[in-house]
């Protein structure tokens, strides 16, 4: 079982924009040191898509043995092309990766079959937990109900980081779920609604900033206090909003620079924060006490 406060990750780079493999080793022993039980690199708040291959396995590399003694450290290797997923996740597997992430394929909107014959092509070339990544929003395609229950029954594949924003789907799901199979809310903002449901824990880009808080505001919850719990998500509820006033990573490494933690500017077709949204970041952490 990987933990409840897993770090999406985001990826650092050098002022000319190349891999920056020294921060990324202390960007990650900082996240576990700070609430995070393990971190996902190379997934959407890793920039993935504008990763070559060779910067993926190094940064999988550099993390893993920076911090894989202290938490999982999980890589995301899918793709829209099966066979480059399989390599990918082959080289991850040899670089120390404890998991996988595996993003629905984009762009190509394959059938449910075809989903279901991508990542169960994936899991059985590795020998690591395979955990889904569900985010139609991103990709363009649902894995459906049905598909999602018959990728529970391959052995390797362990759960799922449920970004689809529905919270009736997510509910039907854990009901009729194999008991070993994970769920992990794939959105900070529905973390707590997903706990209520069943969930395990979240995939988490605010747990950069406040990770100590949204491990307690989930061990609040175990413990059985859910008002307390639902206290916590109220007040880091602005956080989890402007995150997103911009497309994800743009406003985290703004904040991350502000926070003492830089990671440099996103690479194209992405861009650097605007003044504006950066006021908006600035005011944000400031009213938590981040700044």
């Amino acid at each position: 079982m990987f933990g409840r406060v897993i770090t999406a990750m985001a990826t650092p780079f050098a002022a000319d924009g190349s891999l920056d493999l020294t921060r990324a080793r202390e960007l990650a022993a900082h996240l576990v040191a700070n609430g995070s039980d393990g971190l996902v690199v190379c997934g959407s708040t890793g920039e993935s898509p504008v990763l070559s291959f060779e910067e993926k396995r190094d940064l999988i590399g550099a993390v893993a043995d920076e911090v894989g003694a202290r938490g999982d450290v999980i890589a995301g290797t899918g793709t829209y092309d099966t066979r480059a997923s399989i390599a990918l996740s082959q080289t991850a597997a040899e670089q120390g990766a404890a998991g996988l992430l595996v993003v629905t394929p984009y762009y190509s909107r394959p059938p449910q079959s075809g989903l279901l014959a991508h990542f169960t092509a994936i899991a059985e070339s590795v020998d690591r937990p395979v955990i889904l990544y569900d985010i139609p929003s991103r990709t363009a395609r649902k894995i459906d109900h049905e598909t999602l229950l018959a990728l529970a029954a391959v052995p390797n594949i362990v759960g799922v980081k449920d970004a689809a924003g529905d919270l009736a789907g997510t509910a039907k799901l854990i009901a009729e779920k194999p008991d070993d199979f994970t769920i992990w809310s794939g959105d900070d903002a529905l973390t707590l609604p997903m706990l209520a449901l069943g969930a395990h824990g979240v995939i988490s880009v605010a747990s950069h900033l406040a990770g100590n808080r949204i491990a307690d505001m989930i061990a609040t919850f175990v413990k059985g206090d859910t008002e307390g719990a639902a206290a916590i998500a109220a007040e880091l509820a602005p956080l989890f909003e402007v995150l997103f006033i911009t497309s994800n990573p743009i406003p985290l490494k703004a904040a991350l620079a502000m926070m003492g933690q830089p990671v440099g500017e996103p690479r194209l077709p992405l861009v650097p924060a605007t003044e504006a949204q950066r006021s908006q970041v600035r005011a944000v952490l400031e009213g938590l006490g981040l700044l």
